[in-house]
């Protein structure tokens, strides 16, 4: 059937959501929420039989929902209502939640239920929960929603009891550094991650924190900035101290903690850890090593995947420290919620607030990015594995397509493209990377139509090797067996001469200074040149600017030559 997806934003949820109904054969288009009016214009030209909200700020016109039916996606369980479900479901510590799918109606998220699913709660961030289970729980209910409503049999009823949550204000997220314990503070910034942060303050400023991760040895004044690291400020409360990852200062963007606050923690004492292995849970670090055997994992955790300069060139550290491991197999595990999404837009932006340049910012991030990428392809002696537990986005589909496999959860979606990005070109060898793995022809598709890629599509089309089902922990547990069996096959000395002479060949054919060369002379064209769009493009993604129009790639129904089957 024909759905029109009406959405804030082209988010994850709205992702997955759309790549699944079009595995189930519906024709999909999206629409952006701008107005009542380009509402009401998406539906008299497309003339949906069904409309599916994923993630709305506001209500549905009466003009549209009196006359179509409108399914509301509400991250909360059935009776529950409000905007910010998720945010009270967190804070209050709730062992269970769920995803409701309802009938937009005049009273807000009070209309018939069609279909819920739930979860058990687990103590992580906001945006991790969103973008894990109420992701997962929503796809459930809303394929459960869509083949209820070709049914006329069924009848969807309302809650018996529901409760109204109103926005939930900072006053109630406010944290108290005297009295607060460790557990109460990593639970407030939990509920508030991503958006809209807990108002706070730091060395006397007003900002808002996100980004927190507990620290079980270190200790100090309740309230105090006690400790840096890399990118994090520590911060004691009543009884241990906290990570600080992200803050956004007033009238400012969010940043690295250390950056945004770059003179006032310069006179902080740094905590650094020894090594590149894995210190365990007491503590917080971003990049970590771990050993089984024959087969080596590498762990970045950065924060929405975003991969500034200094991170890629610490990260491409840990790789070559990694490589002289006596391994066989080497696995990139990534981060929990991502993988990668390339170079570091709000760290260049930032660069553009100061005395620096945001173009020479971009071109030492994306010369960093290359070097890693690099580093990567040229792991002779070991196969490499990119482990995609988590999304995956333009320049770090690219960054994973350097190893020798990629493996991805089921759950998880990529987007190997960069042209939203101001028409960006994009560089991590894709040139070389790509059009080997799934052909030219296919290769310029991907990068024109700029559509999101499930695993199992990625498998399908040669971008990915494997598909792996299952959550994150069961999708290690896999990617653990399967890199132990790799290590062990008796084969491994032929895979790994077939794997230098298939580079050597490459490499005879065309250098990869060549391609690389190529691709930055289109980037500096994006970073230098005459037409600003990058940085335009940029400039409204990292301060999430309302969008004020969808982009033609997504609404179908937009395009001149489009007409109803």
């Amino acid at each position: 059937m024909r759905i029109l997806l009406l959405t804030h934003a082209f988010n994850s949820l709205t992702q997955r959501l759309a790549a699944e109904l079009r595995l189930r054969g519906h024709d999909i288009t999206i629409e952006f929420d701008i107005a009542d009016t380009v509402t009401e214009e998406a539906v008299m030209l497309f003339r949906p039989e069904l409309i599916i909200a994923p993630y709305l700020r506001r209500a549905i016109p009466e003009s549209v929902w009196s006359q179509h039916l409108c399914l509301i996606v509400h991250p909360g369980v059935v009776g529950d209502r409000g905007p910010s479900a998720l945010d009270w479901a967190i804070q209050a510590g709730v062992a269970e939640w769920g995803v409701t799918v309802l009938q937009a109606e005049a009273e807000m998220d009070a209309g018939p239920v069609w279909a819920n699913a739930s979860f058990p709660m687990r103590a992580a961030k906001k945006s991790s929960i969103y973008r894990n289970e109420v992701t997962q729980a929503a796809c459930r209910a809303v394929l459960l929603a869509v083949q209820r409503f070709v049914q006329p049999e069924f009848q969807p009823q309302r809650p018996l009891a529901s409760q109204w949550r109103p926005l939930l204000p900072q006053a109630d997220r406010a944290i108290d550094w005297q009295h607060d314990d460790s557990t109460s503070v990593l639970r407030k910034i939990a509920a508030a991650d991503g958006s809209p942060g807990v108002a706070d303050s730091l060395f006397g400023q007003p900002c808002h924190l996100f980004d927190a991760w507990p620290e079980a040895t270190r200790r100090g004044l309740p309230g105090a900035v006690i400790a840096r690291r890399e990118t994090a400020l520590l911060r004691a409360t009543r009884d241990g101290a906290v990570w600080i990852g992200h803050v956004k200062r007033e009238g400012s963007i969010k940043l690295p903690a250390t950056l945004a606050f770059e003179n006032e923690s310069g006179s902080v004492p740094e905590a650094p850890l020894e090594s590149w292995w894995r210190a365990g849970s007491a503590t917080w670090q971003d990049i970590a090593y771990e050993e089984s055997g024959a087969v080596g994992f590498l762990h970045f955790e950065f924060y929405n995947g975003a991969m500034s300069t200094v991170q890629c060139e610490r990260l491409r550290a840990a790789l070559v420290w990694a490589r002289q491991r006596p391994l066989r197999i080497l696995v990139l595990m990534g981060g929990a919620d991502f993988w990668s999404n390339g170079i570091h837009l709000n760290v260049i932006e930032a660069a553009s607030l100061g005395e620096g340049s945001a173009a020479d910012e971009s071109w030492r991030n994306i010369n960093a990015m290359n070097d890693l990428a690099l580093e990567l392809i040229g792991s002779g002696q070991q196969l490499t594995v990119a482990a995609l537990g988590g999304n995956t986005g333009a320049g770090g589909c690219f960054l994973a397509r350097a190893a020798d496999l990629v493996w991805a959860r089921e759950a998880t979606i990529l987007n190997p493209h960069y042209k939203n990005m101001g028409n960006l070109y994009g560089s991590e060898y894709w040139t070389y990377l790509l059009p080997r793995r799934v052909g030219a022809d296919a290769a310029g598709a991907i990068m024109r139509d700029r559509q999101p890629l499930t695993a199992r599509r990625a498998v399908e089309i040669g971008f990915t090797d494997a598909c792996l089902a299952g959550d994150v922990p069961a999708f290690r547990v896999e990617v653990e067996r399967r890199a132990a069996e790799l290590a062990a096959a008796p084969d491994f000395a032929a895979k790994i001469a077939a794997k230098c002479a298939a580079r050597a060949c490459d490499e005879a054919a065309k250098p990869l200074a060549a391609y690389r060369e190529e691709e930055l002379t289109h980037m500096r064209r994006n970073f230098y040149g005459f037409d600003p769009s990058y940085h335009i493009a940029r400039h409204h993604f990292v301060r999430k600017s309302p969008a004020s129009w969808t982009p033609r790639h997504l609404a179908r129904h937009r395009d001149l030559g489009w007409s109803i089957p």
